[in-house]
């Protein structure tokens, strides 16, 4: 049996996914002899992949030529040596290791680098012993040896150095990074290869192909093509019906109009959505504290992003609301038409950051510039795929983005986010309700407060009616110091009062809440006054609100510098502007204060700047991104990070023409899926090669289709879907978790008491526990167990490329798991209705894996099926026991049982986990 399974590495805090699982490796399995087996996928890995994660950023090119400062050796003091020497106005030991004649020039002890002598070299010496750089991570041994070679050959640099350096210092190297360049207009490359060129996209990778003598892959069957085409634009599985009607269209457009059908599809818009979702760090808890307080409206910009796909609302009008939903209007937020509520909740992705300030943050100054950090991580992984986070605290070590830089960005949102005039989450939520509802609402109180009024009238002549009769039973001369008593408010009693009431115990607990001890028909009488007062208020507008970030008027605060990051040592100020790096291709500085609006008007502006169709990032990272989910990796395999650090383009010709294609199909999302997935690269088998892999062992030429492991909320909503057992309904809010009996998170109610003690009761969810994964509260503190288990990303804050690990605690699940035996029970009993005996095999077959079993899978699945049903005779399992005040239900069948076994194999087995 083979196994080989999807897994991932990290390298600099990115997760890289390990590809090359084939389509023979996921159809090879008997899964009727053994349900699970592992293997260390990991010696997927090979060494070239190896060397390039550990080696210095110049070293795989000096390992060609002879090194250079700018290219080879600069990078590795940037990254461990700038920060002491260089970034400070005073470095230390009065060394600057900028330029090379900065070396040659040294510091208070002399040079540190003697061309051609590298044991003589201070530098050398220093980073040889592990002496330098103090309290840091060493150098590796590459990184030492690199250096060593530059020395001795010379010491060499490419160009002449500057004169003098005034503030940040952009290297060559630096301005012509690929991410920083203009859009090119590549031609499409021109081939004869017509049978394999449906679609641009083929023309660039072929190019490619043919320069390696590698050519695309045979075109897989419909069955697989149906399979890969509905996970990957709505997330659930084809049903067999879809796949029968598939099979059976013969019509030359049939491929198409299933892209079509499938993009037409609410559900798209939930599988999309979902993806964004992640980038922009979707949570419905405020994380951090303990309490881990809930965002109760938070699913209003999950369900905006939905909508948003569903719409194929143009890209980037969609950046734009997200970013400015609120510029785009006039405070106050009142009366607001659904169009308008809208932009506002867009604004939504900007309050997504983790934010306990209204939650008992322990130091709130902390807390505060904490989440104005995150929402800059947010903003710049997700739309610029840079980590200008990283550039907080001092110059980015590895990408040109001087600190200045964060703050520059920070700018942008300081007006609506400014930590010295804060308001917590609840603060910042926008009522909906309108001036005509508010004035409703006033009247209704007023008819509310009338009946209120003839209640509290009706329940003194109560109170004064039981009273009276009370102090009857009581000799008169205690009559008038027990009523004048009764009648003082308990905290204006005299020591006599309170003990001559204590006394008399009828009369001092006589109340409104304890007249039915005296005569229930009047408290009846009250309730019944209540009730209708209650009716009245339920009668008003209710009042819903927007979680969302809107800028005060008023002074726009100053953005200052931190040293190293530290808020209480603010230094220069700054404007608000996007990367300095770019300055040499566009304007980067934005106006502090847009005299046309009544806010600053920054954030507006700079999603403009973003959206012009020719900023050098944005485009790039987002048709970066949808590639990625269609063909498992990206053209760039570090979406969120397109720096010096980052994976290059495999194709970066492809990578442009998409990007301007893109602008000019309108910014349609739909259009590029189509563009994407009807190219002959998509529809290939993903079948493995020996003789190809020696050539592209990664697959990065796309010679086959990558092997995708499906995501946790997708195999969650597929265990549902072939149950029979899946919610189709959309929006809304979210489904609750809560932590069961042995502590695992799942759907469900919480009727633990204040003590966390359980109560017994069960809250039934009426089909709601059904619902997609997407529609699952986000709890940064409580991630649902199963999800978790499959990798579900944490939101800290966001997540720009997912995990695909493959642990024990899978298996478990799938063996064991509440959830999955459940699902295989709804499975087996969906089967058993829908087909007759003999057809249960093929019908079980098909609903799992969307394709008919062969006649061996059959023979196999029924010898399986009898030799369970065996076992089940031999071996009953206990007999069902009888819920409170109801009969026990009869005992499954062994033959019942052993297709509930079957199911279960079927939805553990590496083709139901797998899309090929």
């Amino acid at each position: 049996m083979k196994r080989k399974t999807s897994n991932s590495v990290s390298v600099d805090d990115q997760s890289i996914p390990l590809t090359g699982v084939g389509r023979d490796d996921l159809t090879d399995w008997n899964p009727f002899e053994r349900m699970f087996t592992a293997k260390n996928s990991l010696r997927q890995l090979g060494f070239t992949a190896v060397a390039l994660a550990i080696l210095a950023p110049g070293a795989w090119a000096a390992s060609k030529s002879d090194p250079v400062f700018e290219r080879d050796i600069r990078p590795i003091l940037k990254l461990h040596c700038f920060r002491c020497h260089g970034e400070e106005e005073k470095p230390k030991a009065g060394l600057d290791v900028r330029l090379k004649r900065f070396l040659e020039k040294g510091g208070d002890d002399g040079p540190v680098i003697i061309a051609g002598k590298r044991k003589d070299s201070p530098l050398y010496q220093a980073v040889h012993s592990g002496e330098m750089p103090k309290g840091e991570a060493k150098l590796s041994a590459a990184e030492v040896e690199l250096i060593g070679r530059w020395i001795d050959k010379g010491a060499k640099t490419l160009r002449a150095e500057p004169e003098k350096l005034e503030g940040y210092y952009f290297t060559e190297e630096d301005r012509t990074h690929w991410a920083f360049q203009p859009l090119t207009q590549p031609a499409v490359p021109k081939t004869r290869s017509r049978d394999e060129v449906r679609t641009p996209i083929d023309a660039f990778l072929v190019d490619k192909l043919k320069e390696k003598r590698l050519k695309f892959s045979p075109e897989a069957d419909k069955e697989t093509l149906i399979r890969r085409a509905t996970f990957d634009l709505i997330g659930l599985p084809p049903t067999p019906a879809e796949v029968d009607a598939f099979l059976a269209d013969d019509s030359p457009d049939a491929y198409e109009k299933l892209i079509d059908r499938l993009l037409a599809s609410p559900h798209y818009g939930e599988r999309w959505g979902r993806h964004w979702l992640d980038v922009a760090g979707y949570a419905d808890s405020e994380g951090i504290t303990a309490t881990d307080a809930l965002r109760k409206y938070a699913w209003k910009y999950r369900d905006y992003v939905i909508k948003a796909f569903n719409e194929d609302k143009p890209f980037n009008e969609f950046i734009v609301e997200q970013l400015a939903g609120d510029e785009l209007l006039k405070p106050p937020y009142k009366d607001l038409s659904p169009a308008e509520q809208e932009r506002l909740v867009a604004t939504g992705f900007l309050r997504m950051a983790p934010d306990p300030t209204g939650s008992g943050a322990p130091d709130q100054k902390v807390a505060r510039n904490q989440v104005v950090t995150d929402t800059v991580k947010i903003v710049s992984t997700s739309l610029l795929g840079m980590t200008v986070g990283c550039a907080e605290c001092h110059d980015h070590k590895h990408d040109p983005i001087p600190q200045a830089d964060f703050y520059r960005l920070r700018a942008v949102f300081e007006p609506a986010y400014d930590w010295k005039n804060w308001k917590v989450p609840n603060a910042r939520l926008v009522s909906l309700m309108t001036d005509a509802e508010r004035a409703e609402a006033a009247r209704i109180e007023v008819e509310a407060k009338k009946e209120d009024a003839a209640r509290l009238k009706k329940q003194e002549e109560f109170i004064t009616e039981i009273l009276e009769l009370e102090l009857a039973k009581r000799e008169e001369a205690l009559r008038e110091p027990l009523r004048v008593a009764y009648r003082t408010a308990a905290a204006k009693r005299t020591p006599e009062q309170v003990k001559l009431l204590k006394a008399h115990p009828t009369v001092m607990n006589l109340s409104p809440g304890s007249l039915y001890l005296y005569k229930q028909k009047m408290a009846d009488e009250l309730k019944k006054m209540a009730d209708e007062a209650a009716k009245v208020r339920a009668q008003k507008p209710k009042e819903d609100f927007i979680s969302a970030l809107t800028e005060p008027g008023g002074k726009i605060p100053v953005t200052q510098v931190f040293y190293r990051g530290d808020f209480d040592q603010p230094r220069a100020a700054v404007n608000p502007g996007d990367l300095s790096v770019l300055a040499s291709l566009r304007k980067v500085d934005l106006a502090e204060d847009d005299q046309a609006l009544p806010t600053s008007g920054r954030r507006l502006a700079y999603a403009k700047e973003l959206t012009d169709g020719k900023h050098p990032l944005t485009t790039r990272v987002f048709v970066n991104r949808v590639w990625l989910h269609h063909f498992g990796r990206g053209l760039v395999n570090t979406p969120g990070d397109f720096g010096m650090h980052g994976d290059t383009p495999s194709h970066p010709e492809l990578l442009d023409w998409l990007a301007n294609e893109f602008v000019k199909e309108g910014w349609s999302v739909k259009k590029l899926h189509k563009l994407i997935m009807t190219s002959t690269a998509y529809r290939q088998v993903s079948t493995r090669d020996p003789k190809k892999e020696r050539i592209d062992g990664e697959n990065r030429l796309l010679w086959r289709m990558n092997v995708r492991r499906l995501e946790a909320e997708v195999i969650r909503d597929s265990l549902l879907a072939v149950s029979g057992k899946l919610n189709p309904k959309l929006y809304g809010e979210p489904v609750p978790v809560m932590e069961d009996e042995a502590g695992q998170v799942v759907v469900g109610i919480d009727t633990n008491d204040t003590a966390g003690r359980p109560s017994g009761k069960v809250i039934p969810l009426n089909g709601e526990e059904f619902r997609r994964s997407l529609y699952i509260q986000v709890r940064r503190s409580k991630p649902v167990g199963l999800l978790e288990a499959f990798d579900i990303p944490a939101m800290e804050p966001n997540c720009t490329i997912r995990n695909a690990s493959t642990v024990a605690p899978q298996s478990l699940a799938l063996m064991n798991g509440e959830f999955t035996l459940e699902q295989a029970k709804h499975f087996s009993e969906r089967v058993e209705k829908e087909a007759d005996k003999d057809a249960q095999v093929e019908l079980a077959w098909k609903i799992a894996f969307g394709a008919s079993p062969s006649m061996a899978e059959v023979m196999q699945a029924k010898a399986f099926l009898a030799k369970q049903t065996r076992q089940f005779q031999t071996n009953p399992p206990p007999a069902p026991a009888a819920a409170k005040g109801k009969p026990a239900p009869a005992a499954p069948t062994a033959e019942h049982l052993a297709m509930e076994s079957f199911c279960q194999v079927l939805i553990s087995a590496n083709r139901f986990l797998y899309v090929d």
